[in-house]
C-alpha cells in the first residue's frame, strides 16, 4: 500500500469507528454527548496515528498480499493492535471524562470489543474490495492494449 492509501484507509476506518462509537456510548452511558464526542475524536486521533505506525510495522513482519491473510493472522493483528491502543487511550479517557482509570478501562474495553469486531470486518472488506478494484483496473488496462 502506498502512503496515500494508508492514510485513506486510516481516515475511512476512524470516521466510521468514531461515529459508531459515539452512538454506542451515548446509548450505554450517561455522559454528555458533546463530551463523549470530544473524547472519541481525541481517541480516534491517537488511534489514527497508532494505526499508521502499527500497520507499517505489521506489514514489515507479515509481508505479502493482504487479501490472502488468514483469519488467524487477522485476529492476531486486531488483538495486538487493540492492546497497544488501550495503553494509550485509557489515561486519556480517564482525564477527559473525569473518571477513574478503572472506569476508563471498562469504558475503553466496551469500545475496544466493538472496535475489534468492527476492525476485523472493516479490514476484511477493505482488503477484498481493494483487490477487486486492482484486478478490475488491470483487466481494463489489458483490454485497452492492442496486440
Amino acid at each position: 500500500m502506498s502512503t496515500f492509501e494508508r492514510i485513506f484507509h486510516a481516515v475511512l476506518f476512524e470516521v466510521l469507528a468514531v461515529s459508531l462509537s459515539i452512538l454506542g456510548l451515548i446509548i450505554f452511558t450517561e455522559h454528555n454527548p458533546q463530551t463523549l464526542s470530544g473524547t472519541m475524536i481525541v481517541v480516534a486521533s491517537i488511534a489514527m496515528v497508532w494505526n499508521f505506525i502499527f500497520n507499517y510495522i505489521f506489514d514489515r513482519f507479515f509481508p505479502g498480499n493482504r487479501e490472502e491473510r488468514t483469519m488467524k493472522l487477522r485476529v492476531f493483528f486486531v488483538l495486538l493492535f487493540e492492546a497497544g491502543l488501550l495503553f494509550f487511550t485509557i489515561p486519556v479517557m480517564a482525564y477527559i471524562l473525569n473518571v477513574s482509570l478503572i472506569d476508563a478501562f471498562w469504558l475503553d474495553i466496551g469500545v475496544t470489543i466493538f472496535i475489534t469486531i468492527y476492525a476485523l470486518m472493516f479490514n476484511y472488506a477493505y482488503d477484498n474490495i481493494r483487490a477487486f478494484i486492482i484486478k478490475k483496473r488491470r483487466t481494463e488496462l489489458h483490454v485497452g492494449i492492442e496486440y
